[in-house]
């Protein structure tokens, strides 16, 4: 479900365009059109984008409006930031990704919530999970799904290479890209390979069609149907299936024909496969429309899942023609806030007939089954008709394909009463015939000899048919009567040099595309079949190669230029074979192998998770997270460097070697040094120590190595004045290190827990905790700056074993120090969801210390001016003054469920960071208790320590009082708030909302309102010695007593407290310059930035001072 406030953000944007709703479609080509017929029938106001380079594409012309991107080619389908802001300003209420492009990503998701705009699609979280494909393994792993072997995302070639090589027995695996889908970014690899070859091109596809060049691999399944299942969720916890589709027939990894239903699918395993969706998509409370995907071993009839789809397929269209119903408008309908219930789909709808989808591609077929990509003009285009034939398209009469985008000219779907499937696929071929497409080549002819094979109908094609039967499908293609322009060659423009220079040989582009990388230089020698560069066709990349030895002489070609068939791209030199290899062959071999550093890299592979998969799985078990995956998000890409990768617990007495090597990497402690936000704050302000127990490991314990490694990072974090982060998950002191018995006695005498609280107030320190944390690593914990804990969490100075041992009692784990009581109390300052949320707020916190932020926004401040009731008497939501005081996203609320009525966190005004105090009016009027004291004044030195000036918004009637308030040490603890606001060395921003009366009202303000930089109030301020009421019950009481009782009374009572308001209202009390200003709310921001330059970087001198409690 949508957010109260994100409905009433879209209401807003109602009202001001009127009752029509408005949809971006963040897409292009025969999609966008789809997307763009269905909304506008939905009563949609459209709105496209386009780069310059894909104007003349159709969905540019259908749309209601369409908005030029900055960028060209697919890389402006891919820029998040700009198509936001087109969002925004377009004042668009949805956005539809389409599918492709930034369908499947989770950032594009969160940057258009954020803009206050609804995705047409999951939700952010169901993206992270589903748009990356190893992760969605994990959690069908986790699920109890059957899946083949897959491997976490890799951070390098090396990694897979190890992953192959060390496989037993040794299978063929196919290296896949994490995002996106459509059979980009994959490859299989085989024993014999040019493994690094393959990544390369893996990767580099990957990164051109979704931004993303992330790889991870699985084993791969050789003889299997590929079956995939639609699902439609809500997003309210209904989820149900749309039954399956046959997606086997595939070229290169790419469907060239889906069918529904599956042929000849045993109704036992199609139960199962619809069932496993159906599972996967409720657990997470699935929104949207979203497909997961199968492989069936044809052998076994085994199946495993490979991967889910969290958008519209391509192949949707024959769901939607056997069902009768628009998924596009089944998207727009829930994203609409509207249920399954709503939408008559808790049951899946009957099936009524069969239906298949035919891709129709511009592209050239070679006899040896490559495929050639082709470039020019469609000067006829006459699409085929008729009962049950729907064709979508962008395609039409001088069409021009562009070469960056893909080869797909439209989609031709066959729909047939009954479910006689061999019906289907003769009508098909009738189709195809009357399909007329010319000025360049397609696979229409290919995909008339498809259809009439037998092996459909029955079930019996796997994914690898097209490639098994390439030659007899070639042949029989060749043989089809042609039909006008069927296969007109296109016209090729000629190479701008026409003849080759005396002496010299080309090497010639192979087909139509855009340059994207060139592998050789002038001078250089080069042999036969060595690449020289990539070319992009079709969003595939493609070499060109050397047909002979020789000498570069000349670079014809240019990167991101579009190039021709045949188009000299390279002169070259000729060289015999074996005179260009001596010549290569005497140059130094850069990748030679040595044993010596074979042996390094061996050692190092064994501590990384790849190599891991026993300790990963059950990490995965207790949903968490390997501690070098915390590491390797915490941290600034290829940033981080390890310090004793290679140590070892201090076992040797007791296990082998290749055990310690194996069982304790790092000996459970993985340290060293990285950068965090260098993007914002540059590479000086960014560095950061970082430190994580291996929970994997001995159960993140403290061996003798583990401290030497931590006290190794203290001594040089002290010495270089580096803040530092640490995740403190383990167990405490580990008993086992036998080998230390000789030396060590008490293990008293080691220096971690000096080392680590001596940085306190020398830079920030960070910890953050995800399940359990004992002891010494509690302690760890309990000593740093701030510290973040997962809802998992249990944290306590002792772990049961110590606790029983103690006669204390027995108690399980859990029962120990659980998130509910480190949350109230105070042990912990903020409480994430998971590893990954806790792990972004240490970075966002940890930006308050690095500096300023360039980019940032704020709202309205004239709202500022309606969210203090104008009844003095009314509570209100000072949070809500807070997030529109700070820029937008910058506020960080630190211990909330501790010292309630004080709010303590971090903002940014102007990209600049404060510290924050505000009371809370809605707990004790916002008076200042013994916890709020106590919270506030820790806050302050906190905030002094590290040079982060204050802002104080202040609305208290005073300190708390009475009886109950004394019990709990209040006259100290409260008094912590005075004392380190008198101290501060740092400027200090007193901002009075309303009340400041009293002692309370001087605590906020540092002990005096001449105290902070400045002093100043908005217009519903009032201040006082004491509450108004209080004043005149005590200081008038003889007077009240002597009047008559009742409407006389109180309406003296009333008169007196009007008195005293007049007197204390905020221009009163500057008209005596008490204080320095009374300001329109809305000029807020604009005193405390300006504050801020004015107090400079100059401090006052930071004195010590004994700590009152």
């Amino acid at each position: 479900m949508f957010s109260a406030l994100l409905i009433s953000h879209l209401l807003k944007k109602e009202m001001t365009m009127g009752s029509q709703r408005r949809l971006l479609i963040a897409n292009r080509g025969e999609i966008a059109l789809r997307i763009i017929r269905t909304a506008q029938e939905s009563g949609f106001h459209t709105v496209t984008i386009y780069p310059e380079d894909d104007e003349a594409s159709l969905h540019v012309r259908r749309a209601d409006e369409a908005i030029r991107l900055s960028g060209v080619g697919p890389a402006a389908y891919l820029d998040i930031d700009e198509i936001t802001n087109i969002a925004v300003a377009t004042n668009c209420q949805m956005v539809h990704p389409g599918y492709g492009f930034l369908s499947e990503s989770s950032s594009f998701v969160r940057s258009i919530e954020k803009a206050g705009i609804v995705f047409v699609g999951p939700t952010a979280e169901q993206m992270d999970l589903f748009g990356n494909k190893s992760a969605a393994c994990n959690y069908a792993r986790e699920k109890t799904i059957p899946v083949l072997g897959s491997s976490a995302t890799f951070k390098s070639c090396d990694d897979f290479v190890k992953l192959f090589e060390n496989s037993v027995p040794r299978k063929p695996h196919i290296i896949k890209a994490v995002s996106g889908g459509g059979g980009r970014g994959m490859r299989v690899v085989r024993i014999g390979d040019d493994i690094r070859k393959l990544w390369d091109q893996a990767e580099a596809e990957a990164l051109t069609a979704f931004g993303d060049g992330r790889l991870y691999a699985e084993e791969y399944c050789d003889v299997a149907r590929h079956i995939e299942v639609q699902v439609v969720g809500d997003g309210q916890g209904n989820v149900t299936h749309l039954w399956e589709r046959d997606c086997s027939l595939q070229r290169r990894h790419q469907k060239l024909v889906e069918i529904t239903p599956a042929p000849s699918l045993n109704s036992g395993l199609r139960n199962n496969l619809l069932d496993a969706a159906v599972s996967l998509a409720t657990e997470v409370q699935y929104r949207g429309i979203g497909t997961f995907e199968f492989l069936v071993d044809v052998e076994t009839s085994n199946y495993f899942f490979i991967e889910a789809n969290p958008r519209l397929q391509v192949e949707h269209t024959i769901t939607e023609e056997v069902l009768g119903l628009d998924l596009v408008s089944i998207q727009l309908e829930i994203a609409s806030g509207r249920s399954l219930e709503n939408l008559g789909l808790l049951t899946p709808p009957p099936i009524k007939g069969t239906a298949l989808q035919l891709r129709i591609n511009a592209e050239k077929m070679n006899e040896d089954g490559k495929i050639s990509s082709v470039g020019g003009r469609v000067s006829q285009f006459e699409p085929s008709a008729g009962p049950g034939v729907r064709v979508d398209t962008a395609a039409h009469n001088l069409y021009s394909m562009h070469p960056s985008f893909d080869s797909l000219l439209a989609k031709l779907i066959i729909y047939s009463h009954g479910s006689d499937q061999e019906k289907l696929l003769t009508k098909a071929g009738r189709v195809l015939s009357e399909f007329v497409i010319d000025g360049l080549p397609t696979n229409l002819s290919l995909l008339s000899a498809l259809v009439k094979r037998s092996e459909i109908a029955l079930g019996k094609v796997t994914t690898g048919f097209v490639e098994e039967n390439w030659e007899s499908l070639f042949s029989a293609s060749e043989k089809l009567p042609k039909k006008q322009g069927a296969d007109a060659e296109v016209e090729v423009r000629g190479s701008t040099t026409t003849s080759i220079p005396e002496g010299l040989r080309a090497a010639k582009a192979p087909m139509r595309g855009s340059i994207i990388s060139i592998d050789v230089e002038i001078g250089e020698i080069v042999s036969s079949g060595q690449q020289l560069g990539l070319l992009e066709a079709m969003k595939m990349h493609h070499e060109i190669i050397a047909d002979d030895a020789g000498v570069v002489c000349a670079v014809l070609c240019e990167n991101h230029i579009v190039v021709n068939e045949g188009e000299h791209l390279f002169y070259l030199e000729p060289l015999s074979n074996e005179v260009a290899t001596a010549e290569i062959q005497n140059n130094i071999d850069i990748s030679a192998e040595r044993s010596d550093l074979l042996e390094v890299i061996r050692q190092h592979s064994l501590g990384l998770d790849i190599n891991r998969p026993i300790a990963r799985e059950k990490r995965a078990l207790r949903n968490s997270r390997m501690a070098r995956e915390n590491i390797e998000d915490l941290c600034d890409e290829e940033s981080f460097i390890e310090y004793g990768a290679l140590a070892i617990a201090a076992q040797s007495r007791r296990r082998s070697l290749e055990d310690l090597q194996i069982n304790t990497p790092a000996d459970g402690m993985i340290a060293g040094f990285g950068n965090i936000n260098g993007d914002h704050f540059g590479e000086e302000e960014s560095r950061c120590a970082v430190l994580a127990y291996d929970f994997t490991v001995l159960a993140g314990t403290q061996g003798h190595n583990n401290h030497k490694k931590k006290d190794r990072i203290f001594e040089l974090a002290l010495e270089w004045k580096t803040p530092t982060v640490f995740f403190t998950e383990g167990g405490g002191g580990r008993p086992g290190d036998v080998d230390t018995d000789d030396l060590m006695k008490s293990w008293l005498d080691i220096k971690t827990f000096t080392n680590w609280p001596k940085l306190s107030g020398v830079a920030p320190r960070i910890a953050i905790n995800s399940g359990r944390c004992f002891a010494g690593n509690a302690v760890i914990f309990g000593c740093a700056d701030i510290t973040i804990a997962t809802q998992n969490s249990n944290i306590g100075l002792a772990g049961p074993a110590m606790i029983e041992g103690g006669g204390l009692g027995t108690f399980s784990a859990d029962d120990i120090g659980p998130i509910e009581v480190q949350e109230t109390n105070g042990v912990v300052d903020v409480v994430a969801a998971d590893e990954r949320e806790a792990t972004q707020v240490a970075r966002q916190i940890l930006g308050c210390f690095q500096g300023q932020l360039k980019e940032w926004d704020c709202s309205d401040q004239r709202t500022l001016r309606h969210l203090i009731p104008e009844n003095r008497m009314r509570v209100y939501d000072i949070r809500e003054v807070i997030r529109n005081i700070a820029d937008k996203d910058s506020f960080i609320e630190l211990r909330p469920k501790y010292g309630s009525g004080l709010i303590t966190g971090f903002i940014r005004v102007e990209g600049k960071a404060m510290g924050l105090i505000a009371n809370d009016p809605k707990y004790l009027g916002g008076a200042i208790d013994g916890d709020g004291g106590e919270k506030g004044g820790r806050f302050l030195q906190l905030c002094d320590a590290y040079q982060v000036p204050v802002v104080s918004l202040c609305d208290t009637p005073g300190f708390m009082v009475g009886p109950d308030s004394e019990r709990t040490a209040a006259v100290r603890r409260g008094s912590r708030l005075i004392v380190a606001g008198a101290n501060l060395s740092v400027p200090l921003f007193t901002i009075i909302i309303r009340k400041g009366y009293g002692l309370g009202g001087q605590a906020m303000a540092g002990g005096s309102f001449r105290q902070p930089f400045f002093t100043i109030a908005w217009p519903t301020a009032e201040m006082g010695p004491m509450g108004l009421e209080g004043a005149v019950e005590l200081g008038f009481k003889k007077e009240l007593m002597a009047a008559e009782e009742g409407p006389v009374r109180q309406a003296l009572y009333e008169k007196l407290v009007a008195g005293l308001y007049e007197k204390g209202k905020a221009v009163s009390v500057a008209s005596a310059f008490e204080i320095d200003a009374v300001i329109d709310p809305k000029d807020t921001r604009t005193w405390l930035a300006r504050g801020m330059k004015m107090a400079g970087a100059v401090k006052r001198e930071r004195k010590s001072y004994v700590d009152v409690w």
